[in-house]
């Protein structure tokens, strides 16, 4: 099945902070050392009572094929930031921990968690800028398609986002988001997709800070 990864690594999609977080950790012989990480958001804006879990597939994928090469690695040389002995772990690197969380289209509360991941530091902090990417991302476009879905009452709902995303792979996701509106048994999605313009006549770290 092709994925994101099968043309390109995009590993590096992080804060340089991860990588000089990291780099301190290595040095101070932490890499083994574990940790438990929780993903949560404060508040839900406009008074809302909830929002929705999206983002866990890609999350998982980006975790499965996390590496670094040759290429990564001379990059990050050439900043003077980092040992020799880092740089070397970094080309042998695999992601060593578990991941914990909700099913995608689960309703979610605030300062509740909706991911733990628990690894070595250094593991957990190298996802740390991907992880909250992708689920602040796709659980914005998950709340706000419910929140449209529920106004239109019944009438069809269609998503024509591809056209003002910031990118294809936003448009991609924010699409997939939107039928995680809520958790559905059949399958079903209350948004179309696809849908020709001439049938119209006139006519989505913290997730609180987004939704």
């Amino acid at each position: 099945m092709k994925t994101q990864f099968n043309e390109r690594n995009i590993s590096m999609v992080m804060d340089m902070y991860e990588l000089t977080m990291s780099n301190g950790y290595f040095n101070r012989e932490y890499q083994n050392t574990l940790g438990a990480f929780d993903v949560f958001y404060r508040n839900n804006p406009d008074n809302a009572g909830y929002a929705i879990f999206a983002g866990l597939e890609q999350v998982v994928e980006y975790i499965q094929n996390l590496h670094f090469d040759e290429e990564d690695v001379a990059y990050l040389r050439s900043k003077n930031l980092f040992t020799e002995e880092f740089l070397d772990y970094l080309l042998h690197f695999k992601f060593r921990g578990d991941i914990y969380a909700m099913p995608e289209g689960t309703i979610m509360y605030p300062n509740e968690p909706v991911m733990t991941v628990v690894a070595p530091l250094i593991d957990a902090q190298l996802i740390e800028t991907t992880v909250l990417l992708e689920i602040n991302h796709q659980s914005l476009i998950a709340t706000k398609t419910n929140r449209i879905v529920q106004a239109a009452s019944g009438k069809p709902v269609s998503d024509f986002g591809a056209r003002r995303a910031h990118n294809v792979d936003a448009a991609v996701y924010g699409a997939r988001a939107s039928l995680y509106r809520r958790r559905r048994g059949d399958g079903d999605s209350p948004c179309r997709e696809n849908v020709r313009h001439s049938d119209f006549g006139n006519h989505g770290s913290q997730l609180g800070n987004v939704l």
